[in-house]
């Protein structure tokens, strides 16, 4: 499995705060960014994988949901978390 307990927990470490910290904006966003790499190196090589490429789809836009919900909310905060994952925004 490419996302492991140990690396949730590390993601959560680094952009939540702490380890059980799983519920911020910032740890969400960081954890569906690192989903969304796996899922597109994995369409570059099966390209006719159109069920993962609707699950793509889908976090791509809950992603975007996170991120709006910063932005409108606390925007120093959205624009720390964009700067750290290197998200075009």
């Amino acid at each position: 499995m490419y996302l492991t307990k140990e690396n949730k927990v590390e993601i959560f470490k680094e952009h939540g705060g702490s380890a059980t910290n799983s519920g911020s904006p910032e740890s969400q966003v960081a954890l569906f960014t690192r989903r969304i790499e796996h899922l597109t190196e994995h369409l570059k090589r099966n390209k006719k994988d159109h069920t993962t490429e609707t699950a793509l789809m889908s976090m791509v836009g809950k992603r975007k949901r996170l991120l709006n919900y910063l932005k409108k909310n606390d925007i120093e905060r959205y624009r720390a978390i964009i700067q750290k994952l290197g998200l075009r925004k």
